[in-house]
């Protein structure tokens, strides 16, 4: 039987992600029982104290046993943790050892959301893949840069360390385990029952690219300024070094190291960025939206939208339009 322990930390937690592990966790036992066959999950709320106050008050959580009480488990499960990561990390720095030795012992480590960064802080992510939620993307590139942040990826899996993205993306990763742990069939039934769409693999469609500028490089910012104010234009990237009075190879490393985009591809984004609104609430024609943002060639517009979203221009549109018909 699978133990999985699922954290309770101490802070302000995302309360949906550790009730929803549980139950459709708990769930599984539910679905082998209608099949006649016998649990294989036991699933248990592991904290660092019998009473976790979470939410700022507003929900109290006792947890089924403390850390000290689990010799073995076999999943250990991170939810998101909301404020600073540093003071986060030293509130619930005793679940580090603990979680340490259990990885060691063959358990499997996975991360909700935001939950990333405490995940982060144990050293179990250096040099592998992770996602988070696309907002704190760029905050967590900086803090980890060990860490290989895939930011379009729903979740990241690699020796037994597992990150979901933003939000409900957790539900996928959930799947994901049950299926690769009970079997597909049962991921299917519990999919279907909860009604998850269990082949979702992006988050990409989801981004709202609104700039890396949370950075001290001035005349790197200026750059972003221009082609945020010229994006329509055709652009070059030996125009704007000469514009910032840097050398082009000066600028191309300094922007990527600023922003973690090369010039070119923030350019894309901008342009894409612009071509999504456009999509969601005005009526041109998807050539009109094209034209607008500076694009001339039909193909490598289509071809560099879904690269950024993940979908075409037309399933964009027809899945965010603001102009519901029913």
């Amino acid at each position: 039987m699978k133990h999985i322990s699922i954290l309770i930390p101490f802070g302000h937690t995302s309360v949906v992600n550790i009730e929803g592990a549980h139950q459709i966790f708990s769930f599984v036992n539910k679905v082998l029982n209608d099949f006649g066959k016998v649990p294989v999950v036991n699933v248990q709320l592991v904290g660092l104290s019998k009473e976790v106050s979470q939410r700022r008050g507003m929900f109290t959580i006792n947890p089924d046993v403390l850390i000290n009480d689990v010799k073995k488990t076999d999943l250990i499960i991170i939810p998101a943790i909301h404020g600073d990561p540093k003071i986060v990390f030293e509130q619930n720095k005793e679940f580090v050892p603990w979680i340490l030795n259990q990885y060691k012992s063959g358990a499997e480590v996975a991360s909700f959301c935001i939950g990333s960064f405490f995940l982060a802080n144990t050293g179990l992510l250096n040099g592998k893949p992770a996602t988070t939620h696309w907002g704190y993307a760029n905050e967590f590139r900086k803090m980890f840069p060990e860490v290989n942040v895939l930011d379009e990826k729903i979740m990241t899996e690699k020796e037994g360390v597992y990150t979901s993205g933003g939000a409900y993306s957790y539900l996928n990763l959930i799947l994901y385990l049950i299926e690769k742990h009970v079997g597909r069939e049962i991921a299917v039934l519990i999919a279907k029952s909860f009604m998850i769409d269990i082949d979702k693999k992006s988050q990409s469609s989801f981004i709202i690219f609104k700039g890396q500028k949370s950075h001290d490089d001035n005349a790197i910012k200026k750059a972003q300024d221009y082609i945020e104010a010229n994006y329509k234009d055709k652009i070059t990237v030996d125009k704007i070094a000469s514009i910032i009075a840097l050398s082009r190879r000066n600028f191309e490393r300094r922007f990527k190291k600023a922003t973690a985009n090369t010039v070119l591809e923030y350019i894309q984004r901008v342009k894409i960025e612009a071509a999504k609104l456009s999509l969601e609430s005005a009526r041109e024609n998807i050539n009109e939206v094209m034209q607008n943002v500076g694009y001339s060639d039909p193909k490598a517009f289509r071809v560099t939208f879904k690269k950024i979203t993940g979908l075409s221009p037309i399933d964009y549109r027809k899945k965010y339009s603001k102009e519901v018909n029913i």
